[in-house]
């Protein structure tokens, strides 16, 4: 599936929004990176006053082969399944926080390992039963892998459609940090030893057994040849963002980038469509230590740092009403002009 994703970095709109927020009633520079999410939301949009429509946050949840086993993972494979019917019944975090912050939020199976009824606020787009074990074969075949690009793509075009303009990603998954943590390698370059953290909960010896297998995966992954990246290491929820992060750019959304899974979503949709970085906002540091690396990888800063590590797009929740501001100061604070202040002297 292609994309087409428009580079921002000539949008004439710049001039003219530099001109509005430095003549805010402040001295230049004053609001800091508030004023370069203004910048950047204006330069998206196109507009010298941008508007905030309909945010909406998109959870996708699969479940990945090697969980099974339990050599990477401290909870079982079926908590995917019981935290998907914990967010249709408002009871995770990211419920919370959305409805706090009057933030949309869907839910979709991507590749859960169980079988749902029709649920009310549950969106059907299964690839399969969950992912195969990567330690014996591909994750996903090639076909899958394009079929959950074009399905989180899909997903977004309906979002969008309904008027959402600015959007983030939320994953649930267990496993999918060994999974993210083999596409960080691979795409970075850096190795897995430092890319492998906790997870959901691992200890210091649990955390070494992890490295050792994820190591031994991507050795034996980096001996194939001609194998789609994403389709051997990645699950279904982070193929579909990979998907759903691309369709977004290039219908000219605002994207808030969460944590460590949808990152690593991030560096395979980047790999192909370098343009897509001036979409993004990152939200946060996520507590996974091989976060801070990704967002070093990209040169960019988040806007919090709260030591979160839970997932679900809560990051986004919680860091969005900064971004609020933003558009609020560039929107409503008053001008020296306007306001009748002295600007500085020259």
């Amino acid at each position: 599936m292609k994309f087409d994703i428009e580079s921002l970095s000539n949008r004439k709109v710049k001039d003219i929004l530099q001109y509005k927020i430095n003549t805010k009633t402040k001295p230049l520079g004053a609001l800091g990176t508030l004023e370069e999410i203004a910048m950047q939301i204006g330069a998206i949009q196109n507009s010298e006053s941008p508007k905030l429509k309909n945010p909406t946050i998109l959870v996708f949840a699969g479940d990945h082969g090697i969980a099974k086993k339990g050599e990477v993972n401290p909870y079982p494979q079926e908590v995917t399944a019981q935290m998907i019917y914990n967010f249709i019944q408002g009871g995770a975090a990211i419920n919370v926080f959305c409805q706090q912050n009057n933030i949309d939020l869907k839910v979709i199976d991507a590749g859960v390992n169980h079988k749902f009824d029709a649920i009310p606020g549950l969106i059907n787009a299964k690839i399969a039963f969950g992912t195969k074990n990567y330690q014996d074969q591909p994750a996903m075949t090639a076909q899958e892998c394009d079929a959950a690009i074009h399905k989180g793509a899909e997903i977004v075009a309906k979002t969008y459609n309904n008027g959402c303009n600015i959007i983030g990603f939320g994953e649930m998954g267990i496993g999918n940090t060994s999974s993210a943590s083999l596409l960080m390698s691979h795409y970075t370059g850096i190795e897995i030893s430092e890319c492998v953290g906790a997870g959901t909960g691992l200890n210091s010896e649990a955390i070494k057994q992890k490295q050792k297998v994820l190591t031994e995966v991507y050795k034996k992954y980096k001996s194939a040849k001609q194998v789609n990246t994403l389709a051997y290491f990645g699950g279904f929820e982070i193929a579909m963002i990979t998907g759903a992060i691309l369709k977004a750019a290039e219908l000219k959304m605002t994207i808030i980038i969460d944590g460590f899974i949808v990152t690593s979503a991030l560096l395979a949709a980047h790999e192909k469509y370098p343009e897509v970085l001036e979409y993004c906002i990152f939200a946060h540091t996520s507590g996974e230590q091989g976060h801070k690396k990704m967002l070093d990888f990209f040169k960019k800063e988040p806007l919090i740092n709260l030591g979160m590590r839970l997932g679900e797009g809560t990051g986004v929740a919680v860091a969005y009403p900064i971004i609020v501001s933003a558009v609020n100061f560039l929107n409503n604070m008053a001008s020296f002009e306007s306001a009748g202040v002295s600007n500085t002297t020259t």
